[in-house]
């Protein structure tokens, strides 16, 4: 059986140039997680294992999770918004949404766990450092503007260079 040729290190093993941990509201105080970025050849590999996140015993209930960059540098808020600071997707390009350089694939959650893994030429490690990752309550639906109406924010990180 013929393999491709890749010279892809294990992410376990590699530490990633920048990360952000997440953290719950108060009100989903459970949500913990992180969210790691690679600088790869071809993009940005994003990394992301989320646990705590709200789910049903219900078979037929949605797990999925709007999952963005957003332009502001702080996850602080108010009694509205607990991450009001967060701003808007971040949007190097001025692209309407789901175009935003800061729209990411929704987070699937299982039984509280979500775990996502895939690479990007929207962004540089460098162009996203400082800015806030946020999850929200429901999924982005890839067409209402200007962001998705993916509900309310439910977690914050903001990301960070390794060192």
């Amino acid at each position: 059986m013929n393999r491709p040729n890749c010279n892809c290190s294990p992410l376990i093993q590699r530490q990633p140039q920048a990360r952000a941990v997440l953290n719950g509201s108060e009100q989903y105080p459970d949500i913990n997680g992180i969210v790691r970025f690679y600088s790869m050849n071809s993009g940005t590999l994003v990394y992301a294992d989320v646990s705590g996140l709200p789910h049903s015993d219900n078979k037929c209930s949605q797990e999925f999770f709007g999952f963005h960059i957003h332009s502001g540098e702080s996850c602080s808020g108010n009694a509205d918004d607990p991450f009001a600071d967060a701003l808007t997707h971040y949007d190097k390009n001025n692209c309407p949404h789901p175009s935003h350089t800061g729209d990411l694939p929704l987070l699937l959650g299982n039984s509280g766990r979500a775990i996502s893994v895939f690479l990007t030429n929207s962004f540089s490690v460098s162009d996203i450092i400082g800015k806030a990752m946020i999850i929200h309550g429901s999924p982005d639906d890839f067409t209402t503007q200007p962001s998705g109406n993916s509900g309310k924010k439910i977690a914050c990180g903001i990301i960070r260079a390794v060192r």
